[in-house]
């Protein structure tokens, strides 16, 4: 799993470090956060400690009720040598005995204006997408009419060609030839590109292009949800393709399955268009059309229909 550092939260948010400067470079590894009430009331059977530690206005009052003592001892059992930070919501005051235990344990005690439910609710959606599984692909996403759309196949197949066709169209280029996916949730695949190779295309004969330069900033875009992938293939006699599509076929990528489309590729084919319409076919199944399905229940109608003419 990608890890990122308790100091890429406080650059990211703009944090007050307030002690346990030695510990900033503690990895966080999980998008879940902790409120640390029930430990702060001594139950510590289930402790988070590798979760970043947000301490509110609730967790606050409650601590100022425990003796000394018992806010010394809470404070050193919390600050583990997993735990990557503890930040103290609408900058309440920060209790000397974190900052002691922090000091001794070298875990970050960081500070933020922020309320505590905003301030969570943002941390968790900046840690999803840096923790998210991560993948690449080789193939080319476009969008397309706002369809996100992977093009795969093997090399030399015309994905780069039809892509400079699609964009010439007026869509999207995000990526050609290396496609890096994250997983943010389930069924949620965002596709992007290396920095290395942002906004360019490999047309063969004619070498690298930039896109943007050529058609544009409307012309590409940084990611984009990943909704569709059309395969390309060599066209095969031998093989029965689909004519219908009432069939729906998924291909897995990570754990999220994604809609499958099959083209098989032969001289005369115009496949910028077809991937066009396949995008906007796809945009109306989602909308509840379904074309083939229409179709395939006006036949058996019009055969129901003519057998009851012949009884």
């Amino acid at each position: 799993m990608v890890k990122i550092t308790t100091k890429a939260i406080i650059e990211q948010f703009n944090l007050e470090l307030v002690s346990g400067e030695e510990g900033i470079d503690r990895p966080v590894t999980t998008s879940d956060i902790s409120r640390p009430g029930l430990e702060m009331a001594g139950y510590f059977n289930y402790y988070p400690a590798r979760r970043i530690q947000l301490i509110g206005l609730s967790e606050m009052s409650f601590f100022e009720l425990l003796s000394v003592k018992e806010r010394k001892e809470r404070m050193l059992k919390l600050c583990t040598l997993t735990t990557p930070g503890f930040i103290i919501s609408s900058n309440n005051k920060v209790p000397e005995e974190l900052i002691e235990a922090s000091e001794y344990s070298q875990v970050p005690v960081m500070r933020t204006p922020m309320k505590t439910t905003r301030f969570l609710s943002r941390l968790t959606n900046y840690l999803e997408s840096k923790l998210a599984l991560t993948t690449a692909i080789h193939g080319v996403l476009v969008d397309i009419y706002g369809v996100g759309v992977l093009i795969t196949g093997k090399s030399g197949v015309g994905k780069s060609e039809t892509a400079l066709e699609l964009v010439k169209r007026g869509h999207r280029l995000v990526t050609d030839d290396s496609v890096e996916i994250r997983q943010e949730d389930v069924n949620n695949l965002i596709g992007s590109s290396p920095e290395l190779i942002e906004h360019l295309l490999e047309i063969r004969g004619l070498g690298i292009i930039n896109v943007m330069t050529l058609f544009g900033a409307g012309a590409v875009r940084s990611n984009k949800k990943i909704s569709l992938v059309i395969d390309l293939e060599v066209w095969d006699q031998n093989k029965d393709y689909d004519l219908l599509g009432l069939d729906e076929s998924k291909i897995k990528i990570m754990d999220s399955e994604v809609t499958k489309i099959t083209l098989p590729v032969q001289p005369g084919r115009n496949l910028a268009v077809i991937i066009e319409v396949a995008a906007m076919d796809f945009r109306l199944k989602k909308m509840g059309i379904n074309s083939a399905e229409q179709f395939a229940n006006r036949l058996a109608k019009a055969i129901m229909d003519e057998q009851k003419e012949v009884k």
